[in-house]
């Protein structure tokens, strides 16, 4: 006799079919997804061939043989080693200063009373409507008081602390953290910056785990600040780095988009080992929220 095959239990063929995407919705997506990636596709044949790659028509649509020479070109031209690391330098501490200092600020507006509290979080939020752009000039003269200009810490200072930053972590504690957790923590004795550290902020981990890979990627790709202080060729960030391959008028959008693509691989690599872990603190913070 054959065997009888296993009658999966009514409940969980239920619950297969629900979870079941339909094909529209699949082919909507691997179109959106392809939508996405075509412009790294496009930077990355362009860096593999030369300017005239990117006016043809009808355009090329595969790679060429010549990133190595081009890559190589980019590295003789300017410091690319050096601004990539100069990069990493800036980015990773300012996405770690904002996952810390952004915690503290929005520990201290959701949980702590003291007067104007709700007038200063107001006005905190406000500066989100100011262009970045008006912060330029009074920011660049205190930096220059301060006898940064042509430095990292011009740089990383400014970006340590974030408006949106802090609303993001004030939104989060506000509805993970409980009052009655702290409660039981100052019963037992703790201060609180205890309370803080030990408590809450490992709690939140997750959110500040995300504010600090969107925070490290902005960093990595900001130009207009760094442009603006950055004189020296090492002290150069990547984004600055790619701006100085442009001879005078003249671009040569393979070499560009050689240093461009360069740039883009740490980003892609980081991507690829926290992905999923990004993916999950957004969900988490979505469904406490």
């Amino acid at each position: 006799m054959k065997p009888v095959p296993p009658i999966a239990a009514p409940g969980r063929a239920r619950r297969r079919q629900a979870n079941r995407v339909p094909v529209p919705v699949y082919a909507v997506l691997t179109l959106m997804a392809l939508v996405s990636v075509f412009p790294l596709y496009w930077m990355f044949v362009v860096a593999t061939t030369d300017s005239a790659t990117a006016t043809t028509l009808p355009p090329t649509i595969t790679p060429g043989g010549n990133f190595l020479h081009l890559a190589e070109l980019v590295f003789t031209i300017v410091p690319f080693v050096q601004s990539l690391l100069n990069s990493l330098v800036v980015a990773t501490t300012i996405a770690v200063g904002q996952a810390v200092l952004c915690a503290l600020a929005g520990f201290a507006f959701a949980k702590l009373s003291f007067p104007g509290r709700n007038t200063l979080f107001l006005v905190v939020v406000l500066t989100m409507t100011v262009p970045a752009q008006l912060a330029v000039v009074p920011q660049y003269l205190i930096i220059s008081q301060l006898n940064w200009v042509d430095s990292l810490p011009a740089v990383i200072v400014p970006g340590l602390v974030s408006a949106f930053g802090i609303f993001w972590m004030r939104q989060h504690i506000g509805s993970t953290i409980s009052d009655e957790l702290m409660q039981a923590a100052r019963v037992d004795g703790a201060t609180t910056w205890q309370i803080f550290w030990r408590i809450a902020f490992p709690i939140v981990r997750p959110a500040a785990y995300v504010l600090g890979l969107f925070t490290f990627v902005y960093a990595w790709n900001d130009f207009l600040w760094p442009f603006i202080v950055l004189k020296s060729p090492e002290n150069y960030t990547v984004q600055i780095a790619i701006k100085a391959l442009q001879q005078n008028r003249d671009i040569d959008l393979g070499l560009a988009m050689s240093g461009s693509f360069l740039a883009t691989i740490p980003l892609l690599v980081l991507f690829v080992f926290v992905g999923r872990r990004l993916v999950q603190g957004i969900m988490e913070g979505a469904f406490k929220g």
